[in-house]
């Protein structure tokens, strides 16, 4: 039987991670992986996280198994981080949640439940979109199309395009939508287009699912979740799916959450019995290390605090350095307009250079990204951001 699998390409990510691992030049530069990196390249523990895993280890008296929907903390925690304790579909009890491994996990789960919901929805998502958003659907069973978002001439969106085809998608159908720090462009939308997306998702009666994996990492915590908190005051039914790898460091620790707005408590309750049927078809319970961590930083008024003021100095150290990359290109003599770094948000940004200067910069300078042009803003720091200017600009002069 496993002779007649076939070769599966490799993640172009993954295998830009090993060519970086095996480069033996000492300044290579690693643009390509989507982690937050500090001034001195490492990703460490937040120490909010340290506390918190310090004080779950030392209460920790059992290792069973924490039920399918996981920990019922967590779970509160982080419907009120993404929507607002006060929120209306929180108050009136239209919201049922299941931690997951990590924000991947949400949307797996978040596809299954669709197919069991409507099992000829299509899923749209945007032009372009994370990578594994469309292997993770289509995985399901689901079909996948595409609707217009990032304009690749301007370095910006494709506004009316983008509400055009919106415009066309039926009732039954459901759209996905990055909350922020839209991955790969970093072009979020506007609390204004926001708006507009409501407006036409009450008109065609499609299903938003808002992949909010960056809470945080752009402007603020609430101000990164305003489209997503507008978009659930005004549909009756909506997904969310959150990660903490980003803004709580947990990366390895795989932790997210997916969330069902239902119209109603009653609805909600017979949608709260589907999303764990399942979850218990697929892993039947989540980990727990992870969500109890984030549920002790949230539960304690001096751990939130200490983890608002960590989350606030990576999200300024990534925007400090999409003014600086500006700054450094213009130094090097860079005429072309870079300054649309500087309008986008949370970790990537697309350079708009050619796949030619993207080869030549990896076999030349050992700078590694994707070669969509995507870089990870967090893989720079002040030793290597002037090599990777003059490099920058000794492609673009030929």
């Amino acid at each position: 039987m496993f002779a007649q699998l076939k070769p599966v390409a490799t993640d172009p990510i993954l295998g830009l991670m090993a060519a970086y691992r095996d480069d033996p030049n000492p300044l290579k530069v690693d643009l390509g992986v989507g982690v937050y990196k500090d001034e001195q390249g490492h990703t460490a523990v937040l120490k909010s996280v340290k506390e918190a895993e310090a004080l779950r280890l030392k209460q920790e008296n059992s290792k069973t198994y924490i039920g399918m929907a996981g920990d019922l903390g967590f779970n509160s925690h982080i419907e009120k981080l993404a929507f607002g304790a006060s929120h209306q579909v929180l108050l009136a009890n239209r919201v049922t949640s299941a931690h997951t491994p990590g924000g991947t996990g949400a949307l797996r789960v978040a596809a299954e439940f669709i197919k069991r919901a409507n099992p000829n929805a299509t899923v749209w998502v945007t032009t372009p979109t994370w990578a594994n958003h469309i292997s993770l659907f289509q995985a399901a069973g689901l079909q996948v199309k595409e609707y217009s978002y990032y304009d690749y001439q301007t370095k910006g969106l494709q506004v009316e395009q983008m509400f055009a085809d919106l415009a066309q998608i039926p009732a039954g159908d459901v759209v996905l939508v990055h909350a922020c720090c839209h991955n790969p462009s970093g072009m979020d939308l506007t609390f204004e287009q926001w708006q507009r997306f409501t407006a036409i998702a009450l008109e065609r009666g499609f299903t938003p699912l808002v992949d909010m994996a960056y809470q945080g990492f752009g402007v603020g915590l609430a101000e990164d979740a305003a489209g997503l908190r507008y978009l659930a005051d005004h549909v009756a039914e909506m997904i969310l799916c959150s990660s903490c790898s980003k803004n709580f460091g947990l990366y390895r620790e795989r932790i997210g959450a997916v969330s069902i707005v239902s119209a109603d408590s009653q609805v909600m309750d017979i949608a709260r019995v589907n999303l764990l049927s399942v979850v218990r078809s697929i892993y039947s319970m989540p980990p727990a290390h992870g969500a109890i961590i984030v549920a002790h930083i949230l539960d304690s008024a001096e751990l939130t605090a200490l983890w608002h003021q960590e989350l606030a100095e990576m999200r300024d150290r990534i925007n400090s350095y999409r003014q600086l990359i500006i700054d450094k290109f213009a130094a090097e003599g860079i005429s072309q307009d870079f300054s649309f770094i500087a309008r986008q948000h949370g970790m990537f940004s697309f350079l708009g250079i050619s796949k030619e200067q993207i080869e030549r910069l990896k076999t030349e300078f050992s700078i590694y990204m994707v070669g969509s042009s995507r870089v990870s803003i967090a893989g720079l720091n002040h030793s290597n951001i002037d090599y990777f200017a003059k490099a920058v600009a000794t492609v673009l002069k030929g």
